[in-house]
């Protein structure tokens, strides 16, 4: 698989834990900041827009920044994403 389908596909799990394990916090506060990051990403990524512009990279500091929470399951996911964004750039 390419990159940027790999990419595509582990985002929208990410989306997947966000909006099912997370729906009221998705709306506010570090969730809402991730969450909208990575909707942005897949909007570029199903578009013709430059994959540069993507900005998922820092998701899991920014979780751990505010919640602390090291064994969070989400946190694998994103960081799953961010890997294969760096390797997409």
């Amino acid at each position: 698989m390419d990159k940027k389908k790999e990419l595509i596909a582990q985002i929208r799990i990410v989306l997947s834990h966000l909006e099912n394990d997370y729906a009221q916090d998705i709306k506010n506060g570090v969730l809402q900041l991730i969450y909208e990051r990575y909707e942005n990403a897949l909007e570029i990524l199903l578009t013709p827009k430059d994959h540069k512009e993507i900005n998922v990279i820092g998701g899991v500091r920014t979780y751990l920044d505010a919640y602390n929470d090291y064994e969070n399951p989400l946190l694998s996911e994103m960081h799953q994403a961010e890997k294969i964004h760096r390797e997409l750039l």
